[in-house]
């Protein structure tokens, strides 16, 4: 069996810090002035390229890379079709992760909440604002269900750009977003001899951000 010891891959972190009395009080705040900054930087094609971790039907946690399309005050949106996998998981338990890693400044978001779906308005308003490429896609796939090749895909694709041509395509009813609600932040930077600076802010019941500094 082929092995390969990965032992010697080293790197010092020396980039930044994350100091309490330099951040601001509340991590949404936070989290814009970091995005703000790995959007200007160099080296990440999609910062907004994310990680949802879930925990599944078969109980099994599962993670997959997803796309941010929005942020607000009340939390972090998202797009998917509702009968996919991590739909299904999220139906089944709302609470999930998601997290960003942007390695050319070396630094984590990991972000645990609650996932609730997104008023149909507002799905459809993201949804007519996407090629219609796209939009086809949404309807040819039965996400994450098991298909025979990539030709039912090519096929299907075919003859809804036929069914569709000159016509507007809505949203199909299984397909839209999610905002996730965040109840922890934490945020971390990478620093020299593996001590990494971690601020974890937690949402209190007064719905207050309390900040606390983990040890790396």
């Amino acid at each position: 069996m082929m092995q390969k010891d990965l032992g010697d891959y080293r790197k010092s972190y020396e980039k930044s810090a994350l100091m309490e009395d330099s951040i601001s009080d509340n991590p949404i705040q936070l989290f814009q002035t970091w995005f703000y900054e790995i959007e200007k930087s160099d080296g990440v094609d999609e910062p907004n390229a994310m990680t949802v971790s879930t925990i599944g039907l078969d109980g099994f946690p599962k993670s997959r890379v997803v796309l941010l399309k929005k942020y607000t005050h009340e939390g972090f949106i998202f797009y998917t079709n509702y009968n996919s996998e991590k739909g299904r998981a999220i139906s089944d338990n709302p609470n999930i992760c998601i997290s960003f890693f942007w390695a050319n400044l070396e630094r984590q978001v990991i972000i645990k909440g609650t996932a609730e779906k997104l008023a149909k308005n507002l799905s459809d308003g993201y949804f007519d604002s996407r090629p219609d490429g796209s939009k086809l896609g949404a309807l040819v796939s039965d996400q994450s269900t098991v298909i025979d090749s990539r030709a039912v895909l090519e096929d299907k694709l075919t003859k809804l750009e036929k069914a569709y041509e000159g016509k507007e395509i809505e949203r199909p009813d299984h397909w839209g977003g999610y905002l996730v609600r965040p109840v922890s932040m934490e945020f971390w930077q990478g620093r020299p001899n593996r001590l990494h600076d971690r601020i974890l802010y937690t949402l209190t019941e007064e719905y207050d951000w309390k900040m606390e500094r983990l040890a790396p």
